[in-house]
């Protein structure tokens, strides 16, 4: 079990991150991004997961910003609460959330190499993170919504990034994933016979061999990137 600490962004806002440390010493670290729905239990159960594979594991509240304390679950109304959230965010005023995720990297940095992976959203902002973060050497977006339209696309990624997409996922449709493939050569894309979401075990669209395949996949990516 981890806990939460705070991060100071650089223009002085204080972030609330959940860090989950590894028994031993770390062989790296591992930022994870939230969700729409807060750095709620499936997000802490995930950083724990990587903490539980020797990395120091930090998720900072993204939505920090715009509302603290926000813990959602995945109901319709949920969903509504955290597609307004979402875009309250991504309406702040340039580099708004960026520098949160920042943070989380100066903090990790301690424990060695940074890699970041982010579901939804998060997947979105961690595509993100590999053009415009400092100390990433990494970064996995699973299924980040927008991230395959033209101008997300076009992105120049400075860091090795390997992306997790659903062929079922009508939010992200395949031909965009398939644009996405065209775009970016250099990124390592994997597609599942999988739903939006597919990674999480509180959504009905789950589906347990996708996101076992999916973080085999990103747990060896790390090992190879982050040492």
């Amino acid at each position: 079990m981890g806990q939460f600490i705070e991060l100071k962004a650089k223009d002085g806002a204080t972030i609330p991150a959940y860090v989950a440390e590894p028994a031993g010493t770390p062989k790296g670290a591992v930022v994870v991004v939230q969700e729409i729905f807060g750095v709620n239990s499936h997000i802490r159960s995930v950083a724990d997961g990587y903490a539980a594979q020797g990395y120091l594991a930090v998720a900072p509240a993204t939505f920090q910003r715009v509302k603290p304390g926000v813990e959602l679950g995945y109901t319709e109304d949920d969903m509504k609460a955290g597609f307004g959230l979402k875009t309250a965010v991504e309406e702040l005023p340039a580099p708004g959330v960026m520098q949160d995720l920042q943070a989380a990297v100066d903090y990790a940095k301690k424990a060695g190499k940074v890699g970041i992976v982010g579901y939804c959203w998060g997947g979105l902002l961690t595509w993100r993170a590999a053009e415009q973060i400092e100390g990433l050497s990494a970064a996995v977006p699973y299924y980040g919504g927008g991230m395959t339209g033209p101008e997300e696309a076009a992105r120049k990624p400075r860091v090795p990034v390997m992306a997790h997409f659903g062929d079922q996922d009508h939010w992200i449709p395949l031909d965009t994933v398939k644009a996405f493939e065209g775009a970016q050569p250099a990124v390592e894309v994997h597609v599942y016979a999988a739903n939006h979401g597919f990674n999480c075990d509180q959504r009905g669209s789950y589906n347990a061999g996708a996101a076992t395949t999916a973080r085999e996949r990103t747990l060896d990516f790390f090992r190879k990137h982050l040492g």
